[in-house]
């Protein structure tokens, strides 16, 4: 049986890395992520730009993925097609968890909150719908950085923000996370991002088995954390999760 041609498995290696960034790599970074020489990776880079698989930003540098790439038909899911099969499970997360739930899809190192339920009693809130999210601090944004491992790899070269004292700045530690993450399907945060607030999310899969958004709920670290809460709470989370991926056709 005759091999695999290996500047195409380049190029779809590197096609897998433009998507995990959501736009937010150049070459060098890229080149890292895949772990080819910058040059090899520059290349091929111009090639794709060439038929129109990836696109450039002239200001930035960074490359995301092209119109000539998805006009192939490939599975293309839009927030707002996340957010309409997503809707019935959040709020039945947070009716039957006490606790907000927040539905995030990735944008590099970041996440976007696309979906946003408040927490079922009386206590102020504010909607979080088109907030942005530090990734590295949240759990929705660990658990999009562990489906999608080019995109975690970049943590090694980006500067990581300590916001609170809990935030785990270290790459290494933070990849070590994310790998036992990525192995028990599910993720959490304990004052990283905000003291006294914790988290706890899962993956939610599109057609593919791609992680496509983190499903999670949020709320004070010591009801959300409190002994025999975590785990019925982790449950349902992950439940939640699922039934979103099977209405996505997972």
């Amino acid at each position: 049986m005759p091999g695999t041609v290996q500047s195409i498995e380049r190029a779809a290696t590197l096609l897998h890395a433009v998507v995990e960034s959501g736009g937010q790599m150049g070459v060098t970074e890229l080149a890292a992520a895949v772990g080819l020489p910058k040059t090899t990776t520059h290349g091929l880079l111009r090639t794709l730009l060439a038929v129109g698989f990836v696109e450039q930003d002239p200001r930035t540098g960074r490359y995301a993925i092209g119109a000539g790439l998805l006009g192939l038909g490939s599975h293309y899911l839009d927030a707002n097609e996340l957010r309409s099969r997503a809707s019935n499970w959040a709020d039945s997360l947070a009716a039957r968890s006490g606790f907000a739930v927040r539905l995030g899809t990735p944008a590099g190192l970041r996440v976007v909150v696309v979906h946003h339920v408040f927490r079922p009693d009386d206590s102020p809130q504010e909607l979080e719908v088109g907030s942005v999210l530090p990734a590295h601090a949240t759990a929705v944004g660990k658990v999009l950085l562990a489906g999608r491992p080019a995109l975690a790899r970049a943590l090694a070269d980006a500067p990581l923000e300590a916001l609170t004292p809990r935030t785990v700045v270290e790459p290494a530690a933070l990849l070590a996370e994310l790998q036992t993450a990525r192995a028990r399907g599910w993720a959490e945060q304990r004052g990283e991002y905000r003291l006294g607030v914790g988290g706890i999310a899962a993956p939610v899969h599109g057609p593919g088995g791609l992680v496509v958004g983190a499903l999670g709920v949020s709320g004070p670290a010591e009801e959300l954390f409190a002994e025999g809460a975590r785990p019925a709470v982790r449950t349902m989370v992950v439940q939640a999760a699922a039934a979103v991926s099977r209405e996505l056709g997972t």
